[in-house]
């Protein structure tokens, strides 16, 4: 299980938070003028990277909000917190 450190309420278990999938996914600026291929790449095409993964998670049963975590899809350790219109940090290693 992942103890995860909410930025509000501090560090709790992984089965107080939902996760919200990879960050950020950017909306097409204009919905009406989107074609097929470019609503399914928003909608349905996500990285699955091995490694570095940059995820958003909403403390459900906590302060109910919102934020993004780093964390390693291989030995799922988190290695940052950060908010959700905070700049995403570097990997590890790429300082």
């Amino acid at each position: 299980m992942l103890l995860i450190d909410c930025p509000w309420c501090g560090p709790r278990a992984e089965l107080e938070f939902r996760c919200g999938g990879e960050s950020p996914i950017v909306r097409p600026p204009d919905p009406q003028a989107t074609d097929d291929a470019a609503w399914a790449e928003y909608l349905f095409h996500r990285d699955n990277a091995q490694g570095a993964s940059f995820e958003r998670w909403h403390h459900r049963f906590g302060c109910g909000l919102w934020f993004n975590v780093a964390r390693d899809t291989v030995t799922h350790r988190i290695t940052a917190v950060y908010g959700i219109t905070d700049p995403r940090p570097a990997p590890e290693g790429q300082r």
